[in-house]
């Protein structure tokens, strides 16, 4: 009996050990199975590791000023803003971005960036909203851009020319910087509707570059139009194919002259308010500017007097910069036209007297640097209405050819106080 038993204890311990070797190879083959199915990921790429290079906060990664000459390995895949700026990175690796499904902004400013190093680089990128570009080496505006991109700067490169297909990949764009390029070469402008695939852009941003004039077929969608700084010298109609949303214009340091302006340069654009128009060579105010206008900035130009009518439209104005022209005579009644003009700037002219019958709204007049001897008793305050009081809290008279001696006291009779007029 003894044997017997012996022999069944052993059989069973044998077949135990034989049934435990099993499972822990059929453990080990299923270890092995799930390695080959689920990828290992480096360790650098956790959610919680950060470049040495780098300095990282939240999912905000900082590697700006640090002196690399690519991406730093191991930015983690979950970062949303990537700070990359003031580098050496001259190119970017085919692919290296795509795994970043939740970045939304990338800055590449001012590094070695040329249009064959960044090919293919940025299309990958689901979620990317605002891709910053500027100082880089590009010669055209990349064609591969993501569809969900936003906000698009290219600002201090080397463009000189663009085509409709660069910008068809990205509809959603709203915000578009391109100034301090060579875009137009100085004989021409943009193509025609190049960007009117943009039907979403509300800011344009042109200036500095060598555009010969305003570009046609712009996008309706447009607030903000920005053209400081180009070669500019006339301004057709047909910029705006329909009635455009455009509120802000800037045409200041170009070359426009009267003729250049023409009367239906700006008849689409029914809700502007502000047109700036600095540093031209205008010699009149242009005429059949927009109703809606609060403020018109026509400073260093060529004009010589201020007609009457030049101003008979604007009744929406609220600011107007005149100064820094050659202007030595104001029809009286010029600015009577603007009931609600706030601030007039006429420093810097030839004026011989103060404007007569200013606005009765007028809080700020700047008149310094003239050559004004007199001070006409219906230039602040009108008729013999002696009770009312004038709005205004500023006069400026500085620099000036008065003879305190003779002025008419009755020529400040309206206004609140001495502190309002300054002589000196």
């Amino acid at each position: 009996m003894r044997p017997t038993k012996l022999n069944r204890r052993s059989q069973n311990k044998s077949i135990k050990k034989s049934k435990e070797k099993k499972r822990k190879k059929d453990n080990k083959t299923q270890k092995k199975e799930k390695k080959v199915i689920t990828p290992t990921h480096f360790p650098y790429f956790k959610d919680n590791y950060c470049p040495p290079e780098c300095a990282c906060y939240g999912r905000v990664v900082q590697c700006s000023d640090k002196g690399v000459d690519k991406i730093p390995y191991g930015i983690p895949y979950n970062a949303r803003y990537v700070l990359l700026m003031n580098n050496h990175i001259d190119s970017i690796q085919l692919d290296l971005l795509t795994e970043y499904v939740s970045m939304e902004f990338l800055v590449l400013s001012n590094n070695r960036l040329s249009d064959g190093s960044i090919e293919g680089a940025f299309e990958g990128i689901p979620a990317l909203k605002r891709l910053y570009l500027d100082r880089n080496l590009l010669v055209s505006v990349p064609t591969d851009l993501p569809v969900s991109l936003e906000e698009l700067r290219l600002d201090n490169n080397c463009l000189s020319v663009m085509s409709e297909a660069a910008w068809a990949r990205c509809p959603g764009l709203r915000v578009l910087s391109l100034s301090n390029n060579s875009l137009g070469n100085g004989s021409d402008s943009l193509p025609n509707a190049v960007l009117s695939p943009l039907y979403n852009l509300r800011t344009l941003n042109l200036d500095h570059n060598q555009l010969a004039s305003v570009p046609l077929g712009l996008p309706l969608s447009i607030k903000e139009l920005y053209l400081r700084g180009n070669l500019i010298e006339h301004f057709r109609g047909g910029a705006f194919n329909g009635i455009s949303e455009l509120v802000v214009l800037d045409l200041s340091t170009n070359r426009l002259t009267s003729k250049g302006f023409l009367r239906e340069s700006l008849l689409n654009a029914t809700h502007l308010e502000s047109l700036n128009l600095e540093g031209n060579r205008l010699k009149q105010v242009p005429r059949h500017l927009p109703h809606s206008l609060k403020t018109l900035n026509l400073e260093s130009n060529l004009m010589s007097s201020v007609k009457k009518a030049a101003f008979s439209n604007l009744k929406n104005l609220e600011h107007l910069g005149l100064a820094r022209n050659n202007i030595f005579k104001v029809a009286p009644g010029a600015f009577r036209a603007l009931p609600v003009l706030h601030q007039l700037d006429l420093c810097h002219n030839s004026l011989r007297q103060v404007p007569r019958q200013l606005p009765e709204a007028l809080h700020s007049v700047a008149l310094n640097h003239n050559k004004i001897q007199s001070v006409p008793r219906d230039a602040f305050c009108w008729g013999n209405r002696s009770v009312s009081l004038s709005g205004l809290v500023r006069v400026q008279l500085e620099h000036n050819l008065i003879d305190m001696g003779k002025l008419d006291a009755e020529a400040f009779r309206c206004l609140r106080g001495f502190q309002v007029v300054h002589f000196y």
